[in-house]
């Protein structure tokens, strides 16, 4: 028996990622295929080049697109900066700083890690302590937890690391496109993030951007890079004038992505994270009127994800059921220590819209009531 042509429902997409897709994305991606070695196809990638350094707020040379999800990101930002023994120093207050531990160990690191509860945030003073005990040659930090819903404030946290002739590696996987991120003014050496998100194309692919700092250290690695897929001097070759072979493209997630980096340059990059603000805030006090308890405090609350403490007489998996099956609505649950314990609610990108808060709003409304 035949298998029926692919009929999946159509939703309404506000969890943590992957995020709704903007219909001229997804046109894009219908376009027919050319070699990823194509004249055409270089122009194309030096387009996507320009476009995510005004998205990142950068003139790094090396900004590259990672084939992969954030996470093939994440661990080529600290693949090509750890050598076996190397001191790291990663500042865990979620899912993802656990995850980035994880991937440390893995390639041989003495790693050193700066914990804080699950919901706050990290001064540069601790990281300052805590570099004064391990002296480290990467601190690695999330900018966007999307387990938590924390937005880490990261201005004058390079300052610290670079007195201690460290490298500041940020994870911008939940942020880039829907908050401010700026690498030049910040002075990140490495910043990496995904498609999924508020850049609103599939997943599928991980933007990267290396500083002048971090492009030295690259080269003055003593041992090769344990992934060659993730090798970055491999990538460079691809990207930069030689245009090498080194791996086939994703040549539609690449035109996916040209046409979500042109939409975010067409609405202009503050109207935007304004956009992510005003309707978060409608989010926050909507929920607040619905007598639910938002599980960070405003001062460092993220916009593009909202974590919302679950009522004690509320089953949140059937809730969340409720929302998918009878609203057509997308909402996650918690992860690791915040599992059954919080809503986590996205607005990102084109799903980040009035419409759709107020729609959310009154579904919730009436699952809670009943």
């Amino acid at each position: 028996m035949p298998y029926p042509e692919l009929d999946v429902p159509i939703r309404i997409l506000l969890g943590p990622g992957p995020s709704m897709v903007h219909p001229r994305v997804l046109r894009a991606m219908a376009t027919p295929l050319i070699g990823h070695l194509d004249p055409a196809f270089f122009q194309m990638m030096g387009e996507v080049q320009a476009l995510l350094r005004y998205t990142f707020q950068t003139k790094n040379w090396f900004t590259v697109v990672i084939p992969g999800t954030g996470s093939a990101g994440m661990e080529a930002a600290l693949a090509n900066f750890i050598e076996p023994g190397d001191s790291v120093l990663i500042c865990v207050n979620g899912y993802f700083g656990e995850r980035m531990f994880e991937m440390a160990l893995r390639y041989g690191a003495q790693v050193h890690r700066l914990d804080k509860p699950w919901g706050e945030i990290f001064t540069p003073e601790e990281v300052d302590k805590a570099l004064r005990e391990h002296p480290s040659k990467l601190v690695a930090i999330v900018h966007a937890e999307t387990s938590t819903g924390v937005l880490q404030p990261l201005e004058g946290l390079a300052e610290v690391v670079h007195n201690h002739g460290a490298l500041l590696l940020v994870d911008t996987v939940t942020s880039l496109g829907g908050v401010p991120v700026k690498v030049d003014a910040w002075d990140l050496d490495i910043v990496y993030s995904a498609t999924q998100k508020a850049l609103n194309a599939p997943p599928g692919l991980a933007p990267l951007t290396l500083s002048q700092r971090a492009e030295e250290a690259l080269k003055e690695r003593q041992t090769p890079v344990r992934s060659w897929y993730l090798d970055l001097t491999l990538h460079s070759k691809y990207w930069g004038a030689e245009r090498a072979y080194h791996h086939t493209a994703p040549i539609s997630m690449m035109y996916a992505l040209r046409e979500a980096l042109r939409i975010i340059d067409e609405e202009g990059l503050e109207r935007r994270w304004r956009r992510h603000e005003r309707n978060a805030q409608l989010l926050w006090e909507g929920l607040e009127d619905l007598g639910l308890e938002l599980y960070v405090p405003e001062e460092y609350r993220l916009p593009t994800l909202t974590t919302v403490r679950v009522p004690e007489d509320v089953n949140e998996r059937y809730a969340r059921r409720r929302l998918l099956e009878d609203y057509n609505i997308e909402i996650a649950g918690g992860l690791g220590a915040l599992k059954g314990k919080v809503w986590r609610i996205g607005l990102m990108g084109y799903a980040a819209r009035r419409e759709n808060v107020l729609m959310l709003l009154a579904a919730m409304k009436h699952i809670l009531q009943k």
